[in-house]
């Protein structure tokens, strides 16, 4: 379970008063430190404003308390393959995420550029039959 968070560094620049013509956010986990059941996820969190318009970056620390066996798999997977495994994945993007977009937001308003939000994917299904 996640418990907290540090946020190590940010930083953001305004390249050009354009238009954005799109955003990408890229999520990267750099390192991940086991100690019994503490788990420390650092990541980098990045908001690229197209065409070149700007870039936020916000590094961080996830903190995690899990058990011992979740605890060992994830220094397992990041020892062996420098990931961290897929059933852990989305809860950690997910937060990764919302605090990118939360601090994000008060970054981008400074230099002038759109909140780091990508709304989700909406999908209308057709009602089968009446």
């Amino acid at each position: 379970m996640i418990i907290g968070e540090r946020i190590l560094e940010v930083s953001g620049n305004k390249d050009k008063r354009e238009a954005i013509k799109g955003l990408s956010i890229n999520i990267s986990i750099e390192k991940v430190d086991v100690k019994g059941e503490e788990v420390e996820i650092e990541y980098l969190y990045t908001a690229n404003y197209e065409e070149k318009v700007g870039k936020l970056q916000i590094r961080g620390v996830l903190l995690a308390k899990e058990d011992k066996k979740l605890s060992k798999e994830i220094e397992d997977e990041w020892k062996k393959n420098k990931k961290i495994p897929e059933s852990y994945t989305p809860m950690v993007l997910s937060a990764i995420n919302y605090s990118g977009s939360a601090n994000g937001t008060l970054l981008a308003r400074v230099l002038g550029l759109t909140a780091p939000l990508i709304p989700p994917r909406i999908q209308i299904s057709k009602k089968e039959g009446k």
